[in-house]
């Protein structure tokens, strides 16, 4: 059942929807992702600015950064590698070239229907730009299953899965050890909230993730001779112009797309969420903040694995070595068998951070439905049975219900962002005419867009003593009424 629907959309669906719509929507605005790239720097440095009690945009960003930089970089790229060829990793660039402008539009309309909290928090994500946006509460209830489904139980099964893999191969560990330390740990965190998974993320992500690009750098300049025709061998494979992959370019593109998705996450609708709990003057800032996490993740972790298991020689056509046991062993290789222990213990503290943001996801479906406290701890405890569960499972079932999940959820969210392609574009001409007027930081203004179901208090700055905020918020919500 798991094989036939994975086939029904990854062969048939996800793929031609996929790289269609982000062409589309790269198109249509006139490539946003490379028009503001440079720019994504400038406001990466605003983005380091916090107010009290909020979570800034560049948390906002380390933490996505978080849970799109996990198993799916180390093991995810090496299982693509392995069953779509070398050319896997081309078709995972481009997925994310263009996932990038998918990425910008579903994180700016996740922070423009996002909603404030009675504790002065926001909360938002797909489930709120369907149901504020589209006035679909049906779907958005499909989606916040699916979203906790898919990160609260089948990713949390597949990054146990990996690292309990990892430490196997290194320490000889027995997976479910590595199960039930997981377990102890992921439930030490999780009764924090997202402040506290925000400041965990905040320190963690930058040193995990330039630590093992350094090491990918190193390990390339050991090959420097040899980085042209393995970049040659990656794009030649895609395109069915190598003779030892020539028969595989379909399986390429799969994997790639697959792999793809599972690791970058554009489109899927997960970074939304976190993108709305930001606090920013403009929800486009966001949304180029946003497109460089899919950057980060896919053109340079990706791009790290792939080079260090393809330079180093040990992989080959047909061998059964696969996901992380592959990356490992690769780096082994070249640095000798401490680079096995090095490539675990950066998978522990990506997996770490991974199923941490998993969790948050999951209880942000969770929320759409209750907060009752019973409902929350049942959550978290199925959460750390699927960890455990996890940690001892094959990799074709975990993956493999994963891939399921993912599917149905990806199709979901890209159906909304169609429907909602209108408004995204009206907010980045709203943006981009404020940048050509020459202002260096947009503002957004919500009487703009007074036809919309905007949360008030959310963009009027309303706070306790702010009469002018108050009174702003209360005309609007007036106008709603």
């Amino acid at each position: 059942m798991l094989d036939f629907l994975n086939d029904l959309l990854w062969s048939k669906l996800l793929i031609v929807v996929l790289v269609g719509l982000g062409l589309f929507f790269s198109i249509s605005s006139r490539f946003v992702q490379f028009r503001y790239f440079s720019d994504m720097f400038r406001i990466f440095g605003q983005a380091l600015q916090r107010k009290e009690g909020q979570l800034s945009s560049f948390q906002a960003l380390m933490l996505s950064v978080a849970g799109r930089v996990g198993a799916g970089n180390i093991a995810g790229v090496a299982v693509a590698i392995m069953l779509g060829g070398p050319g896997a990793v081309f078709w995972m660039w481009i997925v994310a070239l263009l996932g990038m402008a998918t990425s910008y539009f579903e994180c700016s309309l996740a922070q423009l229907y996002k909603r404030r909290e009675a504790d002065g928090t926001y909360r938002g994500g797909p489930a709120f730009y369907i149901l504020h946006g589209l006035g679909q509460r049906w779907l958005a209830v499909i989606f916040s299953i699916l979203l906790l489904v898919t990160f609260g139980f089948g990713f949390n099964a597949v990054q146990s899965f990996t690292v309990a893999t990892s430490m196997h191969d290194t320490f000889g560990l027995p997976t479910w050890v590595s199960g039930v330390l997981l377990v102890g740990v992921i439930g030490l965190i999780v009764f924090g909230g997202i402040k506290r998974i925000a400041a965990m993320a905040d320190v963690l992500v930058p040193i995990m993730a330039g630590t093992y690009i350094l090491m990918a750098l190193v390990v390339i300049g050991m090959n420097i001779t040899e980085v042209p025709a393995t970049l040659a061998l990656i794009v030649k494979s895609a395109l069915g112009l190598e003779p030892a992959f020539a028969g595989g370019v379909g399986a390429a593109i799969i994997m790639g797309v697959k792999r793809g998705l599972f690791s970058n996450e554009a489109g899927l609708g997960s970074a939304p969420n976190v993108a709305a709990v930001a606090e920013v003057k403009h929800p486009a800032a966001q949304g180029i903040v946003q497109s460089l996490s899919v950057f980060i993740d896919t053109l340079l972790v990706c791009t790290s694995t792939a080079l260090i298991i393809l330079l180093s020689g040990v992989y080959q056509p047909g061998s059964e070595m696969a996901g992380v046991v592959l990356t490992q062993t690769a780096l082994a290789a070249e640095v000798g068998e401490w680079g096995r222990v090095f490539v675990s213990m950066a998978l522990l503290l990506f997996v770490f951070t991974t199923l941490v943001y998993n969790y948050y996801l999951g209880e942000n479906a969770l929320s759409f439905f209750s907060t009752k406290r019973i409902l929350v701890q049942g959550y978290r405890v199925l959460v750390m049975a699927l960890v455990l569960w996890g940690s001892m499972q094959d990799l074709s079932t975990v993956f493999g219900f994963a891939d399921v999940t993912m599917g149905l959820l990806a199709l979901v969210n890209l159906v909304a962002i169609s429907l909602l392609f209108k408004v995204g574009m009206r907010l980045m001409r709203d943006y981009d005419g404020q940048i050509k007027a020459g202002v260096q930081e947009p503002v957004f203004d919500a009487s703009k867009f007074s036809d919309l179901d905007l949360d008030p208090k959310a963009w009027h700055g309303a706070q306790a003593g702010d009469a002018k905020a108050e009174e702003a918020a209360d005309g609007l919500a007036q106008s709603h009424r």
